[in-house]
């Protein structure tokens, strides 16, 4: 499915905008697509390292427009309400990252997923993680950075889960403010359209609850388990 082909209209739809925004975007040349008589089509993995570079560089107001179009989806389909906090596992959590750099917490990252027993291609993942942060960081301020690989592969994973890790000291990862980063999320998906919904959830968390400051003073896997529901809870009132 990663190299599958999209027209605009699908396009728009799986990404949450609208079909006239994209299209200025592909106009621009901010994404790489193609123009076939008075049709744009984009490659399904270009999409979607797109929007996820636009929604960590989106403003609050923006998150929240686009998590609204995801839960009318849900909606639409008839899904269970959606919620990150099943996603996080106690075995994938670690209060004590040693990292002093970038690598190193990319790597400290990439050792928790690890851990869980649910990662297939271990270096590949480590890879895919590097060139996402070359390419546009996922730092987003506010002491957070939400890791996943540049092109999504659903094949990296054998179920989908959240990663979470908190350093000892901040670690410079990019933050367009400049700040050091301390909490680090990586989002490990097997589904297009959920990897795209955890990480407008995540930043949306981020940015509108006091979860990074729950997370500063959690002592335990299960105290981080139990701030992200409360604030995702908060968040959903």
């Amino acid at each position: 499915m990663s190299h599958e082909v999209l027209n605009l209209q699908q396009a728009a739809a799986h990404v949450f905008v609208d079909a006239n925004d994209l299209r200025h975007v592909a106009q621009r040349g901010e994404i790489a697509a193609q123009k076939r008589g008075d049709d744009w089509f984009f490659e399904h993995r270009a999409l979607d390292e797109w929007a996820q570079r636009n929604l960590l560089a989106a403003k609050p107001k923006t998150l929240s427009e686009v998590h609204r179009s995801m839960a009318d989806g849900d909606r639409r389909a008839r899904r269970e309400v959606f919620s990150i906090v099943p996603l996080f596992r106690t075995d994938g959590i670690s209060l004590d990252l040693l990292a002093k750099t970038k690598g190193g917490a990319i790597r400290d990252m990439t050792d928790l997923a690890i851990a869980t027993g649910l990662v297939y291609d271990d270096e590949g993942l480590f890879k895919e993680l590097v060139d996402r942060e070359e390419a546009a960081p996922t730092a987003v301020g506010r002491n957070a950075a939400f890791l996943h690989p540049r092109y999504h592969d659903p094949y990296f994973f054998e179920d989908t889960f959240i990663a979470y890790g908190r350093a000892r000291r901040p670690v410079f990862f990019g933050a367009p403010d400049g700040e050091g980063t301390r909490h680090f999320f990586m989002i490990c998906s097997t589904d297009h359209e959920r990897h795209l919904q955890i990480l407008a959830r995540l930043a949306l968390l981020a940015h509108g609850t006091a979860l990074m400051e729950r997370l500063d003073l959690a002592e335990s896997a299960d105290d981080v388990i139990a701030a992200v529901r409360d604030c995702e809870s908060e968040f959903v009132k």
